[in-house]
């Protein structure tokens, strides 16, 4: 079994960050990504992904994405259900995000603005064997770079 996905999008607005009862930090945020191909109309099309953070990625997310920054995210899909307040069974298909990268700098504080894109960081949750950034330099700078970009080309982004 497979379940991975891997999504460039941008923020529909700043992440939401909440705690679990037993203190689980937990963000929620949507990514728009647009789709490759153009509507009769021409008009380009996008959908809006949601996408889930838990512990200190969480809290990363929470303290630097905000709304329309460019981010890469790689997890897995989940559906889950739940009974609302009507009695009726609601299905929620979100993206449980492992690795998160930032792939621009901040627009509100950057020094250089109106550079083009580029790739700042990546954070990740605690089940990959390569990303235990969290747990030994969570005091450090969060923008340090473990020089691994991203192998994909200008023609394979969505926008």
């Amino acid at each position: 079994m497979l379940n991975r996905v891997i999504l460039i999008g941008r923020l529909t607005k700043d992440p939401e960050l909440r705690y679990t009862p037993a203190g689980v930090a937990v963000t929620q945020f949507t990514l728009a990504v647009d789709r490759p191909f153009t509507s009769q109309g021409g008009e380009r099309e996008a959908d809006f992904i949601p996408v889930v953070t838990w512990r200190q990625l969480a809290e990363t997310c929470a303290n630097y994405l905000r709304k329309g920054r460019l981010t890469a995210v790689e997890g897995r899909i989940q559906v889950r259900n739940y009974e609302n307040n009507e009695g009726r069974r609601v299905y929620v298909t979100e993206v449980i995000a492992d690795n998160v990268r930032f792939l621009e700098s901040n627009r509100e504080g950057g020094s250089g603005g109106g550079q083009g894109p580029r790739e700042d960081s990546s954070f990740g949750g605690g089940n990959r064997e390569n990303n235990n950034y969290s747990r030994n330099n969570s005091n450090q700078d969060p923008f340090f770079d473990d020089g691994k970009p991203i192998d994909i080309s200008d023609d394979d982004l969505p926008f």
